[in-house]
């Protein structure tokens, strides 16, 4: 099975491309960037090393994970970006090779991600890397 990586800034059409070639010829689509976002919620456990980590709270008076606060640290801080990556990356690398076996008769699947090729402990995970690019213009519309 082949892993076809798309990539690309923000708005530059990466979900209309995976659409395109999911629809044509059938592939799978695994959104990374969607994943990771719904790893923290499925487990608790990387928040709590976050939090153990940065030494701060990233949840509510509930319990819940807060994403605006996480962001507001690590969109400041590339070293916390670095160590939440370090926790998170390993997750999404596991639940992406679960997602692919339980896709076994797939000749292709796709990865798609705004950030792989920037991430040093993703980038292995592609066979065939797709660059979608779109105007400024465009992309600042969408």
């Amino acid at each position: 099975m082949k892993v076809v990586v798309v990539t690309g800034g923000i708005g530059s059409g990466k979900t209309s491309a995976c659409r395109f070639l999911s629809e044509e010829y059938g592939w799978p689509v695994y959104s990374a960037d969607d994943k990771v976002k719904e790893l923290y919620y499925r487990f608790p456990d990387i928040v709590r090393k976050i939090e153990a980590e940065l030494d701060g709270c990233f949840t509510d008076e509930q319990g819940r994970f807060v994403p605006a606060l996480l962001a507001a640290v690590i969109f400041s801080d590339q070293e916390a970006l670095r160590k939440v990556e370090d926790i998170v990356f390993p997750k999404l690398t596991e639940d992406f090779a679960e997602w692919k076996a339980g896709h076994y008769g797939s000749d292709y699947v796709i990865l798609e991600s705004a950030t792989i090729l920037e991430k040093p402990s993703l980038r292995n995970l592609g066979n065939i890397t797709i660059l979608v690019d779109a105007p400024v213009e465009l992309r600042e519309s969408r």
